[in-house]
């Protein structure tokens, strides 16, 4: 079987190492006569899965030991809502910074239930860039401040996280988890859906500070609690088995290649060579994006014409790169860069972005 290069902002591509290896125990878990997916979630075979993952995930990220790490289906759109209703009521302020469909999704879900407060809109910049920090100011009264660290439709990424004294940090990394250390001095709470960078989709992992655990409101049903997610150690529930298994293999791959530095290496060296082959091609494609606000994950263009976009983007599937469609909303063209994407499948792409220029130039 020869395997394209899926450029998908999501579902996305996976670790190979991490497919094939649940290929050949997806059967027969372990010599245990049945496959993991089938087994009881309260079984001592899942359990060693369950805690581990945790474990990688506390090894690779450094996360203190004042914080929660949790399962929790749903993916990042359900937070969008359990976040407000953890901290948020008609009385209670959060502030939002909007830099794109992701973090205004969450900003209309949480004006639902209490008040968000927008500190700044990057709509009058079509949502090319992310502000400075002396372009907002908090409200001292806020709750919680929120942004989202990638928007993957439009390709800007916060390089580094705004700084928030004593009102906590949300963040939402859905597509840049596992790409970048944490900042834990910053950040009181971060989440992220498991189908970019992690494992299939399903479940969003969520890492939480305890003292916000004990703060977050339990005056609801009880999915929607964050305290019996933590004291049940995410087993409340059935989990998703399938997608923490793989987020396991998926860890591991990242530790056995060398951890979040080689990770960092790629991730930078895919995302200079995809740019350099924008900036240099005298105007063929443009990147409409802030140079100092580029995302690494997900690079955005465009070209002269849709009619060009639409015959690359034929002419490109025809060479085994799929997945290069902008998002429905903004048109254009854009490659995710996640970590499961080799670097090889970059240099491809940009070999056939020169082969096309010179084609249709």
């Amino acid at each position: 079987m020869t395997r394209i290069y899926n450029f998908s902002a999501g579902p996305s591509i996976l670790p190979r190492e991490a497919l094939e290896e649940a290929s050949r125990e997806l059967v027969d878990y372990k010599n245990s006569g049945m496959s993991l997916i089938e087994m009881s979630h309260r079984g001592k075979i899942y359990d060693e899965v369950h805690n581990e993952t945790i474990f990688l995930l506390k090894d690779i990220l450094q996360v203190p030991d004042d914080y929660e790490i949790l399962f929790i289906q749903g993916g990042a759109t359900l937070q969008f809502a359990m976040v407000p209703m953890a901290f948020l009521s008609p009385k209670a302020k959060a502030d939002f910074i909007l830099t794109g469909h992701w973090a205004l999704k969450a900003y209309e879900d949480a004006r639902l239930i209490g008040q968000a407060n927008v500190v700044w809109d990057g709509a009058a910049d079509k949502y090319t860039r992310i502000p400075d920090s002396n372009e907002f100011t908090l409200n001292k009264d806020a709750v919680y401040a929120y942004i989202c660290s990638n928007e993957t439709i439009g390709g800007i990424q916060w390089r580094e996280f705004p700084l928030t004294g004593s009102i906590p940090l949300i963040v939402d990394m859905s597509s840049d988890i596992m790409s970048r250390p944490v900042d834990w001095n910053k950040v009181s709470m971060l989440f992220a859906g498991t189908q970019k960078n992690l494992a299939p989709a399903g479940m969003a992992l969520v890492i939480m500070k305890k003292e916000m655990i004990e703060k977050a409101a339990k005056n609801l049903p009880a999915y929607l609690r964050y305290d019996l997610h933590a004291k049940e150690k995410s087993l409340y529930n059935t989990p998703p088995t399938f997608t923490v298994w793989m987020t396991n293999l998926t860890l591991k791959w990242i530790t056995s290649i060398g951890g979040l530095n080689e990770i960092e290496k790629r991730r930078d060296e895919k995302a200079a060579m995809l740019y350099k082959a924008i900036d240099e091609s005298n105007g063929y494609y443009r990147c409409p994006v802030d140079r100092n606000s580029r995302s690494t994950m997900n690079v955005v263009w465009r070209m002269l014409s849709e009619d060009l976009e639409n015959r690359f983007l034929k002419e490109a599937l025809k060479q085994g790169l799929s997945g290069l469609k902008g998002h429905r909303s903004v048109g254009g063209l854009r490659a995710s860069l996640y970590n499961a994407m080799p670097v090889e499948g970059v240099k491809v792409l940009v070999d056939f972005m020169q082969y096309f220029m010179q084609k249709n130039g």
